[in-house]
């Protein structure tokens, strides 16, 4: 059996990093627009959970590109892949959101905090996938390519140690 390297378990730990800020922070704008948005009706959270999705998720391609997988490639053809691992959690996430917030109004003692409840849950329903998605999909290495990760482009000096 293969041991993890040193270079992949620091990978790992700033996948954690950034994706832990990315879930904080997703989580509260999707909290920030569905109190915006409330007046929008019963389904306002689901206007709030599409435009916070889409911002996180450019924002998290920024963190996975520049600090985690430390990729050269092209920006546009990696953020169009980041979106298609994110897209795939984001689809279910949204598609169980309305399921799981009814389900919630029902349960508990303050139904309108059902849209939160149910985001933080979907929010971990869709952390538990993406690391293998964008490792092997959006920032994935052809042959020959080098990453960045072993140095810095403005200083040549190591970023892994």
């Amino acid at each position: 059996m293969k041991q993890p390297s040193h270079k992949s378990l620091l990978q790992v730990v700033r996948y954690l990093l950034v994706g832990g800020f990315n879930t904080v922070s997703s989580y509260c704008l999707f909290a920030l627009l569905n109190w915006s948005f409330r007046r929008l009706g019963s389904y306002s959270y689901m206007y709030a959970a599409v435009l916070a999705n889409f911002i996180a998720i450019s924002v998290a391609f920024l963190g996975y590109k520049w600090f985690v997988f430390r990729t050269r490639g092209n920006y546009l053809r990696e953020w169009i892949r980041c979106f298609g691992v994110y897209g795939g959690s984001a689809i279910i996430s949204l598609g169980g959101l309305p399921i799981l917030v009814e389900v919630l109004r029902y349960r508990l003692r303050k139904p309108e905090q059902a849209p939160y409840i149910a985001a933080a849950i979907m929010a971990m329903v869709a952390v538990s996938f993406s690391f293998l998605g964008h490792k092997n999909f959006s920032f994935r290495q052809k042959p020959g390519e080098e990453s960045a990760g072993r140095t810095s482009p403005s200083h040549g000096t190591e970023r892994d140690e």
